[in-house]
């Protein structure tokens, strides 16, 4: 038996083949980059067709090489809180809004929910630009009419291979307006967005399954008949991935965003620990939940500082690095793209300080490696304080620290005295949503530990013409 995983991420469309251990499979990846249109007002936003053709590529790739042969089950990691406007016709209205959109703003006038800290825990998110309870009411003003119903990303393009593709709680969840206990849209939340019936997705059952289209099915025929697992969302997938499945174990994913969470079990109906004030709660499907902070800002830092101060290639940054220890780089705010909820600070307010004629691009990369670290630690602090006992364990994932020893040394260094290792495979996500997928518990391989000896590859293999972040 193989899986197909998709990874349906900010930067790139990519679909990869796994064992039934969901282990990926030698040469048995297809990718697609993806143009993310940014500007200084704020926006970022995909060409939802464009996504959809990026997708349908790699499925061409991975069938011309006769990789989907003996497929019998599809599984997609996909970005969480994404929104498009569709008419009537099921056709898109304008670009979709990523997650690293920070235009949206309140209606004049709108005071919030009733309660907020009860709307937080409820929802596990809150009336922000980041979350569908405001992000709806702008794209109506901004588009000057009003769309017939929203969708998320994975919804659009899932939805073009299948024909039927409802949303499952996971992405929901990354909506903001989902209660988390009862698994249904919140009647505040729905308020708040000034939605009608109709306009918000159908929400998938817990064992929904979908299958390809005909014309698609004449198009890989390997895939004919082969059911499709509900979306996850791409951090609950990376936790999975991890290996991080309980409260003993935190995640630390960087990509081209980064992020710290915790997975705890909890079925439908069961009511949830408290949550505090700082952090966001997620489905990662009926019976888990995932807590945690996201940063808008990772691997996007290295693609930023690689195009504009013209790093060193290659071993050339690798022995630059090598003389900086952790904590010695230029002090950083690396928040370019702004605040993740619950901050309200708008893109451009990232800052390096205390440069002089002797500082040089490697400090600066280095910085804002270690800015990323003194975020996740102060954050993993506040996690803890839900749980019976401190994190024993952190582990780290993702393309980014899969491609820089140096960063995951700092992690190692900022996280102490907790264990700290590396989960080596940079397609966490992909192995997650396979693992959810396939109903699994009991997580991936075993991690490894972080130390100077760490021999994972380096930043340095990252070209400068292949950025993390595209431009």
């Amino acid at each position: 038996m193989s899986i197909l995983a998709l990874d349906l991420g900010t930067s790139s469309v990519r679909g990869l083949i796994l064992d039934n251990a969901a282990v990926p499979q030698p040469d048995a990846l297809a990718r697609r980059r993806v143009a993310l249109a940014v500007d200084r007002d704020g926006a970022a936003t995909l060409d939802p067709a464009d996504y959809l053709a990026a997708l349908i590529d790699c499925l061409d790739d991975l069938n011309a090489a006769g990789q989907l042969d003996g497929v019998e089950l599809v599984a997609t990691a996909a970005q969480w809180h994404s929104v498009l406007p569709l008419d009537v016709t099921g056709a898109p209205i304008g670009p979709l809004m990523t997650w690293l959109d920070t235009r949206p703003t309140s209606p004049p006038g709108s005071v919030g929910p009733a309660d907020a800290d009860d709307f937080h825990q409820r929802t596990g998110a809150w009336w922000h630009r980041f979350y569908w309870t405001v992000r709806l009411p702008w794209l109506r003003r901004h588009w000057g009419g009003r769309p017939a119903r929203f969708v998320g990303l994975p919804e659009y393009v899932l939805a073009g291979l299948l024909g039927a593709a409802p949303m499952s709680v996971s992405q929901a969840s990354g909506t903001g307006m989902l209660d988390l206990v009862t698994m249904t849209w919140d009647d505040e939340a729905a308020e708040l967005a000034a939605v009608r019936p109709g306009e918000l997705p159908e929400l998938a059952p817990a064992h929904w399954r979908g299958q390809l289209r005909e014309e698609f099915a004449r198009r890989w025929p390997a895939l004919a008949g082969v059911p499709w697992s509900p979306p996850i969302g791409d951090g609950a997938a990376s936790n999975i991935g991890s290996g991080c499945l309980d409260p003993t174990r935190a995640a630390v994913t960087v990509g081209t965003s980064a992020a710290v969470r915790l997975v705890q079990p909890a079925g439908a109906g069961v009511p949830l620990p408290p949550l505090p004030d700082q952090l966001w709660r997620y489905r990662v499907d009926h019976t888990r939940i995932v807590t945690g902070r996201a940063y808008s800002a990772g691997g996007n830092l290295f693609g930023w500082a690689n195009r504009e101060l013209r790093l060193p290639q290659g071993a050339e940054l690798d022995q630059a690095l090598d003389l900086i220890e952790p904590g010695e780089g230029v002090p950083a705010d690396p928040r370019f793209g702004g605040d993740r909820p619950p901050g309200l600070a708008p893109a451009g307010v990232g800052e390096l300080r205390g440069l002089g004629f002797g500082t040089t691009a490697v400090d600066i990369l280095a910085g804002l490696m270690e800015g990323v670290c003194r975020q996740v630690a102060g954050d993993l602090v506040q996690l803890e304080s839900m749980v019976d006992a401190p994190v024993a364990e952190v582990v780290l994932g993702g393309g980014a620290l899969a491609a820089s020893g140096w960063w995951r040394r700092a992690f190692g260094t900022v996280l102490a005295p907790r264990q700290v290792s590396n989960m080596p495979e940079a397609e966490v996500g992909a192995i997650g949503a396979a693992l959810v997928a396939l109903g699994r518990h009991d997580g991936p391989g075993p991690a490894r530990d972080i130390g100077r000896t760490d021999d994972g590859d380096s930043a340095s293999k990252l070209p400068a013409s292949q950025p993390l972040y595209p431009s």
